[in-house]
């Protein structure tokens, strides 16, 4: 698989995981069911506030799943920042993934890479982990 990302998404994430330096941050992209089509950035609260760990606020994640119901959208992607590791699945983070069907983007905001950023997209299934080609569009 491909993740096929805007420009302007890609540049909202790396601004958000910036601004929410040095905790994590996290999001969803929304899409048109069975489109695979990233079209809704949705930035999240990380309501764990951590360097090293996201969780999602069980407010906003109630609010977004009754928003994919009435607007018939589902999640295409799931992104979050490392803080101080590379942009690869951790185990917490493989045992978490729980939408077959979407991209899972991380970026890493480590210093030795800075002001560089690393943006990676996988496919967590079972907890299988595969890279996935990623195309920015314009």
């Amino acid at each position: 698989m491909t993740l096929h990302i805007s420009a302007a998404q890609v540049e909202a994430i790396l601004e958000q995981s910036r601004v929410e330096y040095p905790d994590e941050c996290c999001g969803v992209i929304l899409g048109p069911e069975g489109s695979d089509s990233a079209q809704v950035l949705k930035p999240m609260v990380n309501s764990a506030h951590s360097p090293t760990f996201y969780e999602f606020d069980s407010k906003d994640l109630l609010a977004l799943y009754r928003e994919l119901d009435e607007k018939s959208q589902e999640i295409v992607v799931v992104y979050h920042s490392h803080t101080e590791t590379e942009a690869y699945p951790s185990r917490t983070d493989i045992s978490y993934a729980s939408e077959p069907s979407a991209h899972y983007v991380l970026v890493s905001t480590r210093k030795e890479i800075a002001p560089e950023n690393e943006f990676r997209s996988y496919r967590i299934i079972d907890g299988i982990v595969t890279e996935e080609e990623v195309v920015i569009l314009s």
